[in-house]
């Protein structure tokens, strides 16, 4: 094992206490919490050791840089593309990423459905939700939630299996729970109005600032850079 690999596996015990923390506030169990490595701010070398010290979900935010890296890794792991997806962009996305953290539109709910038709293949889709509202963030108004579960509701080749959403950045990360939580309720209502392309299993909430509270919050995936991965 290198030097690196020693340090990311120190830094994943630290995570994985802190994740076991936070499971036991909340009454979880540890196995429902998955870790997704941010990665956009390192090269491929840095995610093979991240690979090889046990990490299984890799997050790529951009897809001009994460071409390269899944061309080196991509048969290892399990890939998430977390960054906002343009439209013209998804070709390059399906059949390479299993999931998708960033639908946000009707245009490219469009544009996946017809790229899965092509491909025979089911998009794995994670619906972003702007819970805040803030102005500089992406994601569905939840006022248009509902709207857009029914314009996509003929839509095969897209599966809705969570939802994705981030907090403000904030120093008291209990500022976040709030948002967390709502991301939590509208789980509840869609999955009460039985759609049948949107049956949400997993919440993507929660990065290096504010995981703990996204885990007791319900946080299926947490999306950690900076805590985890050290650029150089």
């Amino acid at each position: 094992m290198t030097k690196e690999q020693e340090l990311l596996k120190e830094r994943l015990q630290s995570i994985d206490a802190r994740i076991q923390a936070a499971c036991d506030r909340a009454n979880r169990k540890r196995e429902e919490v998955k870790i997704i490595a941010v990665t956009k701010y390192v090269d491929a070398d840095a995610i093979g050791d991240l690979l090889a010290v046990g990490v299984e979900n890799i997050g790529e935010n951009r897809v001009q840089d994460a071409l390269p890296k899944h061309e080196l890794h991509g048969d290892k792991g399990i890939w998430h593309f977390i960054g906002h997806l343009q439209t013209n962009k998804a070709k390059e996305v399906v059949g390479r990423f299993p999931y998708i953290h960033s639908l946000d539109r009707l245009s490219l709910a469009q544009e996946l459905n017809r790229r899965g038709e092509a491909l025979d293949h089911v998009v794995k889709c994670f619906l972003q939700i702007n819970i805040s509202g803030e102005e500089t963030k992406f994601g569905l108004s939840p006022n248009d939630v509902l709207a857009f579960l029914r314009e996509t509701s003929n839509m095969k080749h897209i599966s809705i299996v969570g939802l994705m959403t981030m907090a403000p950045v904030v120093e008291n990360q209990e500022e976040a729970r709030q948002v967390f939580r709502g991301l939590y309720e509208w789980k509840q209502r869609i999955n009460e109005m039985a759609f049948p392309h949107a049956q949400v299993e997993e919440l993507s909430m929660g990065m290096s600032s504010d995981f703990e509270v996204a885990i007791e919050e319900g946080a299926t995936y947490i999306r950690l850079g900076s805590v985890l991965v050290k650029p150089e």
